[in-house]
């Protein structure tokens, strides 16, 4: 469900109408639920960006493919939203393990070198005789 659209741009109502083939009260309504939220200019005549587009490609998907109501539009994009904020400070947080595991490698490794040496584990080997472990290493 992409329409066709001009790339960096902001459109108006009827334009945006045209292109997915809604009305523009249909867009008002989304605006009024608060899944879109198209900027406005100073004569208040809302302007929908590419990422308001995108939005909006992935709520027709859910109402017309998917058959979902407004209300479990609005709990779907309240889900992905904090998905996406879940992920960014997961990111977040292995990205800072991951600097403060090279800061404090590098700190340790000039007055210990040598100090990371491979632990040899021992190794357990069945006597036939006996089936006893015996252990060599």
């Amino acid at each position: 469900m992409t329409a066709k659209r001009k790339s960096k741009g902001a459109y108006m109502i009827s334009a945006v109408a045209e292109m997915y083939e809604i009305h523009p009260q249909t867009l008002r309504l989304y605006e009024r639920e608060g899944l879109l939220k198209p900027s406005r200019t100073d004569g208040n005549t809302r302007l929908y960006t590419d990422e308001d587009l995108e939005r909006l490609e992935f709520i027709l998907n859910l109402a017309r493919d998917l058959g979902v109501n407004i209300a479990g539009i609005a709990i779907i994009l309240q889900m992905r939203e904090r998905m996406e904020e879940m992920n960014r400070q997961m990111q977040s947080f292995v990205e800072y393990v991951r600097s403060e595991m090279l800061t404090r490698f590098h700190q340790a490794a000039p007055s210990s070198a040598g100090a990371i040496v491979p632990m040899r584990r021992p190794v357990v080997v069945r006597d036939a005789a006996s089936r006893k472990p015996a252990e060599r290493g």
